[in-house]
């Protein structure tokens, strides 16, 4: 049988796909950082190699910033396109590394074996469990089972400024039938989940000005305009009593959530109470009428991400300050408009400005939602072999953060965006000591080959 054969192919070769992975690892890819520019380039060199072993016909192709690396795979059937990024995070403090990040290591956990390094779940393990599930059907078959393109990009941790453009320019190109993502998740670490709902993003800063400069608070205390209590003002008005956003229009194209998800989602039995003392709270704090999964998955968001102003150093300094800073920030779902709730927010906090106070405004992104329909067959295709390989049943579930990604393949090049990953809730992505359970490294790599059998 094609299928078992490629498993076996797969187990027999693990030892050989975990020093793949290792060698990419190595290469300390920082995209943030200008000193690793050359590591990125390493990078995407070794990405074209591999893919060359396995026939690809792939090239490093330069942009503004960091390489993309695209190459393409010739077949009959459905056009496949997968993404993923091959740089990573900064690595400070290094002193909270138990080990170098970059010279990486399969170690024994009580949770079993890990491979530790920067990079491993995010994402260049997930990137190479699909990789190496190509490898081993190539290794069997002699050609890979259909149309295939890689992208995978060397920005995603620097904010992608190149990919727009560069997916707009090569749109013919990239356009396939479907765009599979591995940059997300196990739910709760052990129930395999194909990601439907993304969260968009929207980020505002605020400087509000009273004085024009720094004042003493015995000489002009109550008689003059405090602009951090006015801030602070402002900042307490976001959320009513039921905590719910009060910015003027905030809820236009919020829909509810589908009879069948909102069941399958309560099958999963998620335990909130654990979920939020693992970090130390116990009470939920957001919408009062909604459950703590509706709240993190479907539900829209604003907070506060950072307030400063006045003297904030050791000991004391009665001053009243000339100026208080505010960052917030905005989870957006189903069509809300990003630019709408911007204006709506910006005049709000205008609005409510003191005679003697003036604000300006520095925008941070600004991006929409991303969901995906789930009634293309491809989707419970993907989600029984998923099933068939972690013995649980796979799960269509929402993501609380943003993947830009998924929505550039719907909005630029008309591609439904399937997400798929097998990182864990301890994986320490952007932290230290990042790590990738082997678990999820080869029943990943088993999983994506018995998704290419059901979509081919």
């Amino acid at each position: 049988m094609t299928l078992d054969a490629v498993l076996s192919r797969i187990d027999s070769d693990l030892p050989h796909a975990t020093e793949r992975l290792m060698e990419l690892l190595r290469i300390p890819s920082i995209s943030t950082d200008p000193a690793f520019a050359g590591h990125c380039q390493t990078a995407a060199d070794w990405l074209v190699a591999d893919l060359q072993s396995i026939g690809v016909d792939v090239e490093k192709r330069d942009t503004p910033g960091h390489p993309m690396v695209v190459g393409h795979v010739a077949g009959d059937g459905p056009h496949l396109l997968f993404y993923g990024h091959y740089d990573v995070q900064p690595v400070d403090p290094l002193d909270l590394w138990d080990r170098d990040p970059f010279d990486p290591q399969v170690e024994d956990t009580p949770a079993g074996k890990v491979i530790r390094g920067r990079g491993s779940s995010d994402d260049k393990g997930q990137l190479m469990t699909f990789v190496e599930a190509c490898r081993a059907w190539k290794a069997e078959h002699g050609t890979l089972p259909c149309r295939i393109t890689f992208f995978f990009e060397g920005e995603e941790e620097s904010g992608s400024p190149s990919l727009v453009p560069f997916m707009q320019e090569n749109a013919a190109e990239l356009k396939s039938d479907l765009a599979l993502i591995c940059d997300t998740g196990l739910f709760e670490s052990r129930v395999p989940a194909i990601v439907t709902m993304l969260r968009g993003l929207l980020g505002e800063e605020i400087t509000i000005t009273a004085p024009d400069k720094d004042l003493h608070s015995g000489m002009y205390g109550g008689v003059s305009m405090n602009p951090i209590r006015v801030l602070t003002r402002i900042l307490a008005s976001l959320h009513d009593d039921q905590g719910r956003v009060t910015v003027p229009g905030f809820y236009d194209g919020v829909p509810e959530l589908p009879d069948d998800i909102r069941s399958q989602w309560q099958g999963l039995a998620f335990d909130h109470a654990r979920f939020l003392s693992d970090v130390g709270l116990s009470e939920p704090a957001g919408e009062k009428d909604r459950t703590p999964i509706e709240m993190i998955w479907s539900r829209p968001t604003c907070d506060v991400n950072g307030i400063w102003g006045g003297y904030t150093g050791a000991g004391f300094k009665t001053v009243l300050p000339s100026q208080a800073h505010a960052k917030v920030s905005f989870r957006l779902v189903g069509d809300q408009d990003p630019h709408t709730i911007r204006d709506n927010f910006r005049q709000m906090v205008t609005d409510a400005l003191p005679s003697d106070c003036t604000v300006d405004f520095t925008g941070h992104g600004a991006g929409r939602a991303s969901v995906t329909e789930t009634t293309d067959p491809v989707f419970e295709a993907a989600r029984r072999a998923l099933t068939d390989e972690w013995n649980i049943p796979a799960a269509y579930i929402g993501c609380g953060g943003s993947i830009p990604i998924a929505g550039h393949f719907q909005n630029i090049l008309g591609t439904t965006p399937m997400l798929i990953g097998f990182g864990r809730d301890d994986d320490q992505i952007h932290s230290p000591n990042e790590k990738y359970n082997m678990e999820s490294f080869h029943k990943g790599i088993r999983s994506w080959a018995r998704i290419l059998d059901a979509l081919t």
